[in-house]
C-alpha cells in the first residue's frame, strides 16, 4: 500500500509549496494532493460535510499553481488535485493547464476530481448546481478529446466546440490518470471517465462490498485511493489493506506551526504498518 499527503495551501500557510513538496518527497511519500476552492460565497447555505468548516477554505491558493512550483523542486513525487472542482472550470483552458503541468513535471500529474459540496460556489461560475455531476463528466470527456487529438472536436450538452488545435499534449499516455471522488453515486462517473476511485472515508467499514460493486459495474479492476478523514490511527489505516486499496492519503494542515512535524508522525505510522 502506498501513502500520500492531502493539504491546502493558503496565504497563511507556514511553509511554502516548494519547501513542503521537498519535505513530502524526502520522507518517502509517493504523492501529494491539493484541494481547490475558487472562492467561498458570503451567503452560503450548503453544509460543510466534514464537521466544522475550516477557515483555510477562504484563503486557498490555486492548486495548479502550487503543484507547478512543486514540480520544479521534486523528482518523483506524484502531483495531484484532491480534489479539483472540474464542473466549475472551463474545459479547454483546464485541458491546456493540465497538459502543461504534466509536461513540466515529466508525467507526474494525477487529476483528482469531484463535484463539490458548495452549490453556491458553483452557481457563481454560471453552471447549474443540480447538474454538476453531468457537467463534470462531460468536461472530462471534452478534455480527453483535446488531449488525444491534434484536431479536437466536441459537441455535447454543456460543451460545444468545432475542431481546435491545442498543445502541449500530456506526457502520460493516453492522459494523466483521472481519480473520481465521491461515494456510490459517483460510480457511474468512475466507470465512464475514471481511472480510479478517490473516496473520502473515516474508516474502512463497509468498503469491501463497495469496491466489489464498483468493479462489477466497471467490468475491470478499478484502483482505489482513499483520502482518509480524521485521525490517522494504526488499526484503522491497517484495515484498508484488507480491501486491496492502492493508496491512503492523509490530511495535513499547512497552517500549523510546524507542518513537517505531522509528516514525521505519519512516517513513523507508515513504517509501523509496513513492518
Amino acid at each position: 500500500m502506498k501513502f500520500g499527503i492531502n493539504c491546502t495551501f493558503t496565504d497563511r500557510s507556514t511553509i511554502t509549496p516548494a519547501a513542503y513538496g521537498r519535505a513530502v518527497e524526502d520522507r518517502g511519500f509517493d504523492s501529494i494532493f491539493l484541494a481547490e476552492h475558487t472562492h467561498i460565497p458570503v451567503k452560503e447555505i450548503s453544509p460543510y460535510p466534514f464537521g466544522d468548516r475550516p477557515a483555510s477554505l477562504y484563503h486557498t491558493i490555486d492548486p495548479f499553481v502550487a503543484l507547478s512550483i512543486m514540480a520544479e523542486v521534486t523528482d518523483h513525487l506524484l502531483l495531484g488535485t484532491g480534489i479539483s472542482l472540474i464542473a466549475q472550470r472551463d474545459p479547454i483552458t483546464t485541458a491546456k493547464m493540465i497538459a502543461s503541468l504534466d509536461l513540466v513535471s515529466n508525467g507526474r500529474f494525477i487529476l483528482g476530481i469531484g463535484t463539490g459540496w458548495n452549490v453556491e460556489e458553483m452557481a457563481n461560475h454560471g453552471g447549474n448546481p443540480t447538474r454538476r455531476g453531468a457537467i463534470a463528466t462531460e468536461h472530462i470527456l471534452a478534455m480527453k478529446e483535446i488531449w488525444h487529438n491534434d484536431k479536437a472536436e466536441f459537441h455535447g450538452e454543456f460543451v460545444d466546440f468545432d475542431p481546435i488545435y491545442s498543445w502541449p499534449k500530456p506526457v502520460q499516455s493516453p492522459h494523466p490518470p483521472v481519480y473520481v471522488g465521491g461515494g456510490e453515486k459517483a460510480f457511474a462517473r468512475v466507470v465512464k471517465v475514471g481511472d480510479g476511485w478517490f473516496p473520502n472515508l473515516e474508516s474502512p467499514d463497509g468498503l469491501g462490498p463497495k469496491i466489489e460493486r464498483l468493479r462489477e459495474l466497471a467490468g475491470r479492476e478499478v484502483p482505489v485511493t482513499v483520502m482518509h478523514v480524521g485521525p490517522a490511527e494504526a488499526d484503522i489505516i491497517a484495515g484498508y489493506g484488507r480491501f486491496d486499496v492502492e493508496r491512503i492519503v492523509f490530511p495535513v494542515d499547512t497552517e500549523a506551526s510546524d507542518p513537517s512535524a505531522a509528516l514525521d508522525h505519519l512516517v513513523a505510522l507508515t513504517a509501523q504498518l509496513r513492518s
